[in-house]
């Protein structure tokens, strides 16, 4: 049984970054690929950053590119999400989620079957 808990949420200021983490729990976590999804108010949820079980080959979102880096620890099984240059429109509930895949050419929502509790992120202007 896989058990993702996030932390690092909170509320700041535009321009400002946030580092989000994840403990994953259970068997197994180098073998899978690891993402990080959002969901704002009244909005669909959707594909932030995704990671393949090496860490060497991090996607992004086009809304996201250039500003969050996804990583992550396999020695402490640990996913983060570095969000620099923050932005209003990022205000989301962030959710940590696990892949039984361990790579794609074509990371969606859809790939990921465990999910965390999530963890606020507000930006204001």
């Amino acid at each position: 049984q896989v058990q993702l808990v996030e932390s690092g949420g909170g509320l700041v200021q535009a321009g400002g970054s946030l580092r989000l983490s994840c403990v994953y729990s259970g068997r197994d976590f180098i073998w899978h690929g690891m993402g990080w999804l959002r969901q704002a108010p009244g909005k669909e949820r959707e594909l932030v950053a995704a990671i393949d079980t090496t860490g060497q080959y991090p996607y992004s979102s086009e809304s996201v590119k250039g500003r969050f880096t996804i990583s992550r620890d396999n020695d402490k099984n640990l996913l983060f999400l570095q969000m620099n240059s923050l932005k209003p429109e990022d205000t989301a509930v962030y959710y940590c989620a696990a892949s039984a895949f361990v790579d794609s050419a074509d990371w969606n929502q859809g790939k990921f079957n465990s999910w965390g509790q999530g963890t606020q992120v507000t930006v204001l202007s």
